[in-house]
């Protein structure tokens, strides 16, 4: 029944202000209340087994030295109920009603009739509640805080010509870490020494180790797999990378969407609505027990507890998937987009051009033609050209330096490989230069492709297709989000025969191509101003504009600085299905929340109803009151993210490898 609202200072005791606490030297944790058997708060259950013995004591009147007062029953009264009694103080000083007045009422009214046997059990019901409540709060702050176990408390660095372990905190920059094998990474920094894999998933998104030689960059929260490394730190604590994304998902836990406002103001009035009610109750019935049955029944704290905990489970879950949602705010927006806009380069592609097909002339082998044309483009600075280069090194074909080379802009390579001119560009370019092009060379080339001819001397050679790739899992997002009933469409500045193809490929049905940012960001205020509630999925600078403009902004985690400020939702690495699990996930928690409005406000208004008339007592509704409350918070905690991905309907993957190893990691 606590009451989660924003504060001035941060409440310990609050889901949505929990701050980092700081360990002591023993390891516990500074502030934190003692535990029993590690996870029971030590004084609520002492305090809940105080008053159960007071309840017994009265039931077998053991000792009652006054005919009209029970001193056991009194004492137990104050003890159970100055938890709420002082909260409920504090909340009317800053001038709010809540449950807890309304329970603290009804304690009291119970003893002051002679009804502690009944104003103990309340005492305990709630009690209880507040137990089960906090546990699964905790559970929803543990959820957070395993990412930061991720890094390691201490690290071995190289001082004074040797080697000291010390506690992270006192690292500082400029000095050399030692990374053995299937170590963590603590922090930021260049390699100076070593050859190792490090698998950085959980920062960058890349499923595959990547080699790290001198020179190399290295990130905190990565893990290093095979050889030992020398690292100089640049970045420590939260100005690393992976302390970034920690700030980010803490300060979104912070924040407060209008549906927990919404909830907030629910709750009060709900408060006004039963104390209410037990006055018209007690002016017409003159029933005191009716009375205070009415005001135990009806409670808000399904509403209060469990609003604050879907958004902390959504924000977490999210996390967990490999989106990193930036505030209450935008998750509940994202539960309410129809319509989804898309960049093409970077966000379905990879943003890198790739080989896709090669269509030697006949008697022309796929080897001579790969090579010839790399040989010319291996001084060329063409994204086209870089794609060739690259495929020939990584299939054993050695380019061959050129001895004379040429770069004619718009058309063209004119080289000499081994002696021998070697042609590589548009067929102007090779018409231009006395080869005779075949009609159908483009026969068998890949849609939406840059054709790139070859020719040596005189001779045509062949066709080489190069692309930009689309991401292998885009097609099984548009699908989701279309089975969702979001819109769909693909914005691009590429070509329109590109942007076809691609939007083909993914059985997209509205594009728009050759577009400058100033467009994009036009479409976008369109959209939104005619009613539409729009995401925006993009990674570039000229993205910037329109994410800002859109009701949900989401940049791909690899993208541009500019994108990612300006994205209300960042992609780790650049996973598109972490997307499509986010908004189905948001969904989620909207519905879970408003299940929560409809089931408080009918149990309330039936539990009241049934009170009034004398058909309910103090112990049966103190039950309702505590069970429906329960069900609700439990509702809500099914948000929370668990050991895998629970969605089989609506997502679009399993959570990505990658994230879900943060969490093996951290509870190893």
């Amino acid at each position: 029944m606590t009451d989660h609202r924003t504060h001035d200072q941060p409440h310990a005791d609050c889901i949505e202000c929990f701050p980092p606490r700081e360990r002591s030297t023993d390891g516990t944790e500074e502030g934190q209340e003692r535990k029993l058997f590690g996870f029971l708060p030590l004084a609520d259950v002492l305090r809940v087994l105080f008053v159960g013995l007071a309840a017994l004591a009265v039931w077998l009147e053991l000792w009652e030295p006054f005919e009209q007062v029970s001193v056991i029953g009194v004492v137990g009264v104050v003890v159970g109920a100055w938890p709420f009694l002082k909260e409920a103080v504090e909340n009317l000083m800053e001038r709010r009603m809540t449950m807890e007045l309304s329970m603290t009422i009804a304690i009291v009214a119970a003893a002051l009739i002679g009804e502690f046997i009944t104003a103990l059990i309340i005492a305990i019901f709630v009690l209880i509640a507040e137990i089960l409540e906090e546990l699964t709060v905790d559970r929803g702050r543990q959820a957070i805080r395993e990412l930061l176990d991720v890094l390691p408390n201490r690290v071995s660095v190289r001082r004074n010509g040797r080697i000291e372990t010390i506690p992270v905190e006192e690292l500082e920059l400029g000095e050399t870490v030692l990374v053995d094998p299937g170590g963590n990474i603590a922090m930021d920094g260049v390699v100076v020494d070593g050859h190792s894999f490090v698998n950085q998933a959980s920062i960058t998104g890349e499923s595959m180790p990547v080699e790290k030689v001198e020179g190399a960059e290295v990130f905190a929260g990565t893990v290093n797999q095979s050889g030992a490394l020398e690292v100089r730190v640049e970045a420590i604590g939260r100005d690393t990378s992976f302390g970034k994304i920690i700030d980010a998902v803490e300060k979104a836990e912070r924040s407060r969407a209008p549906v927990q406002r919404l909830a907030d103001r629910l709750a009060g009035y709900l408060v006004y609505f039963a104390l209410g009610s037990a006055l018209i109750t007690f002016l017409v019935t003159r029933d005191v027990r009716s009375t205070i049955s009415v005001v135990i029944v009806a409670g808000a704290c399904g509403i209060a507890a469990g609003t604050p905990l879907a958004i902390l489970g959504g924000i977490g879950r999210s996390a967990r998937l490999g989106a990193i949602v930036k505030g209450g705010v935008h998750l509940e927006n994202l539960g309410l987009v129809d319509t989804v806009v898309l960049d093409k380069t970077g966000t379905l592609t990879f943003g890198t051009p790739m080989l896709q097909a090669l269509i030697p002339a006949d008697g022309v082998s796929e080897s001579e033609l790969l090579t010839l044309a790399a040989s010319a483009e291996l001084r060329s600075e063409h994204p086209l050209g870089k794609a060739i280069v690259s495929e020939a090194k990584d299939s054993d074909h050695r380019p061959v330096e050129p001895t004379m080379f040429k770069y004619e802009p718009g058309q063209g390579i004119d080289a000499h490989v081994d002696g021998v001119r070697v042609l590589v560009g548009n067929r102007t370019h090779l018409t231009q230069h006395g080869v005779e092009v075949p009609s159908g060379f483009s026969s068998g080339l890949p849609e939406g492709s840059s054709d790139i001819l070859v020719a040596r001397g005189s001779e045509y050679l062949g066709a080489i297709a190069v692309a930009d790739q689309v991401r292998p899992e885009a097609r099984e997002v548009v699908a989701a989000m279309r089975g969702m009933g979001l819109r769909v469409l693909l914005l691009t500045g590429d070509t329109r025969s590109v942007a076809d193809a691609v939007a083909r490929q993914l059985d997209v049905e509205e594009v728009e191509a050759e577009l400058l940012p100033g467009d994009k960001l036009e479409k976008v205020k369109s959209l939104v101003s005619s009613g539409r509630k729009v995401a925006m999925v993009g990674d570039g600078v000229n993205d910037a504009p329109a994410l800002t403009e859109a009701t949900v902004g989401v940049a791909m985690g690899s993208g541009t600085d500019v994108a990612r400020e300006s994205g209300d939702v960042v992609l780790l690495g650049n996973d598109l299905a972490s997307f499509g699990d986010t908004i189905a996930l948001a969904h989620r928690t909207r519905g879970i929340i408003w299940q929560n409005f409809g089931g408080t406000i009918g149990v309330d208004l039936l539990g009241i109803g049934l009170a009034a008339f004398g058909m309910l007592g103090p112990l049966m509704a103190a039950f309702i009151h505590v069970a429906s409350e329960l069900a609700f918070i439990l509702n809500s905690a099914r948000l929370l993210p668990g050991r895998r991905s629970q969605w089989t309907d609506t997502t679009v993957a399993e959570v990505p490898a990658q994230v879900e190893e943060i969490a093996e990691r951290a509870s190893a």
